[in-house]
């Protein structure tokens, strides 16, 4: 048995550091939208302030997507499905297999 700390190569690193680029941009934009349509719902006609309407849809719309990044993010080393272990950013290891999930040469 390898007792040795596993890390990923620089091709899995990427993969990682892609998908959290791009999550905190989701986030940050749809938080961005959620934050504004709900303080200027009632001006811009999206609700009225007794029901949803429209309003419900399009934060539902921008919600999904935030929880459908959250489950597609696997473990570069072991493929196992990270999940909600992931917030804005991939935890430091792998809960299934114990890899690191960064490049062994990657600076912080």
């Amino acid at each position: 048995m390898n007792s040795s700390p596993q890390y990923l190569d620089s091709s899995q690193d990427k993969r990682l550091r892609r998908w959290e680029f791009w999550n905190r941009i989701y986030f940050t934009v749809s938080f961005g939208i959620i934050l504004v349509l709900l303080v200027f719902s009632s001006a811009l006609g999206l609700s009225s302030g007794q029901e949803w309407g429209s309003l419900g849809l399009i934060l539902a719309v921008a919600v999904i997507p935030i929880i459908v990044m959250q489950w597609r993010l696997k473990c570069p080393a072991c493929e196992h499905s990270i999940g909600w272990q992931a917030k804005m950013s991939a935890p430091d290891q792998c809960r299934h297999c114990g890899t690191f999930l960064r490049a062994r040469d990657r600076h912080k």
